[in-house]
């Protein structure tokens, strides 16, 4: 009887030590699965967050751009003839600092990516041309520049609204 108590014991005790030791390399595999888990969702996160600055950047960058053009249209409409040319010369200074801080903006965008928003991107700094063209028009004097300053405008702002919507299905795929 003795010789079963201790077998019995024995198979008691072994059983408990394999059921531990199944539990514990269950425990953690789920663990290291629920840390993998938690760290991609953590990088997407960030990806989420920093694309969505650089998206905010050049959005926001934009509109300043666009701001300075509306006062360029006026100034070229409205302004006075003695002072117009002083004034686009001013402006046109203004311009080129805004569209440094837009190329920046570009570019990092380009740096977050996905390629849809940096082709987005890409084509929005390039809508600007046709302004800095025409700019630099209206200061020699061609008669012929301001309409076609007023009329980069439709596409300039299809540009940003192209632009915008590449940056929200980008931000959607993270």
């Amino acid at each position: 009887m003795a010789d079963s108590t201790f077998w019995i014991a024995a198979l008691t005790g072994g059983t408990a030590v394999l059921a531990s030791w199944v539990t514990s390399r269950g425990n953690t595999r789920a663990a290291r699965i629920q840390a993998e888990t938690a760290a991609l969702a953590q990088r997407a996160e960030r990806l989420r967050d920093s694309r969505r600055t650089a998206y905010l950047d050049l959005i926001e960058q934009t509109h300043a751009i666009g701001e300075l053009y509306w006062e360029v249209d006026a100034a070229e409409r409205t302004g006075p003839a003695d002072r117009r040319a002083a004034l686009l010369d001013e402006l046109a200074e203004r311009e080129r600092d805004a569209y440094g801080r837009m190329r920046r903006c570009v570019r990092v965008v380009e740096l977050e990516g996905p390629a849809a928003a940096a082709t987005a991107a890409n084509a929005l700094q390039k809508a600007t041309g046709p302004f800095h063209r025409s700019l630099r028009a209206m200061r020699s004097g061609e008669p012929a520049a301001g309409q076609r300053f007023h009329a980069a405008f439709s596409p300039f702002w299809q540009a940003l609204t192209d632009f915008v919507d590449a940056a929200k299905a980008a931000l959607q795929e993270v």
